[in-house]
């Protein structure tokens, strides 16, 4: 300090004044540096619960998949085990026909004859019509069955799809440090749950 009101820097003033300033930022920067590990690690954490959950839902999709082509290969043979009967069914009806013709032009004493055959194919053909007919009702249980898992399998596909973009918006936000990257992961993983809930519940 000179007597005229100067200040005269010693060469040491300036070394005080840029460490204060250093250690100053320094301490910014740190706050920051620990804020940007706590988004990566929380990010890195979500992420993977995410993933797993969507190989959960995922694989349930395949399963759903598998069983609805299964169930649809038991209606299609219900289905011909019906069109079997109906087949039979007909053969039956031929031979009633032609044993009604036959009594018809009998002599009298040979009708009766004829008659029990006629009546023995109607009970023929009563049977064998209960049985397709039940085979068409398991046919059509079989067929609805398999739509109700292929629309689960659907639901099942499009909550594994949106898991799918909410991790890659996750990848894009540890990149960019985006905070509203980050919500939209979060929002995005919430509809994935949300769909994969529906799936579960057969909605």
């Amino acid at each position: 300090m000179s007597g005229h009101g100067f200040h005269v820097h010693g060469p040491h003033d300036h070394e005080l004044e840029h460490a204060a300033q250093g250690g100053h930022g320094g301490g910014h920067g740190g706050g920051h540096e620990e804020g940007g590990k706590g988004m990566i690690g929380q990010i890195a954490v979500v992420t993977a619960v995410i993933a797993t959950v969507g190989a959960i839902f995922s694989y349930m999709g395949g399963a759903t998949q598998a069983n609805a082509g299964l169930y649809k290969n038991n209606a299609a043979i219900k289905k011909t085990e019906a069109s079997n009967q109906w087949n039979y069914f007909q053969s039956k009806s031929t031979k009633q026909s032609l044993a009604e013709l036959a009594r018809d032009l009998a002599p009298a004493d040979k009708q009766a004859s004829y008659q029990g055959k006629v009546d023995r194919y109607e009970k023929e053909k009563n049977d064998i019509k209960v049985a397709a007919e039940k085979l068409e009702t398991e046919a059509t249980e079989w067929d609805h069955q398999s739509d109700e898992q292929m629309h689960q399998h659907h639901r099942w596909a499009q909550a594994t799809t949106v898991l799918q973009v909410s991790i890659a918006l996750a990848a894009i936000a540890l990149l960019t440090k985006k905070k509203w990257l980050e919500y939209g992961m979060f929002a995005l993983a919430g509809v994935g749950v949300v769909i994969g809930a529906l799936a579960a519940l057969h909605i």
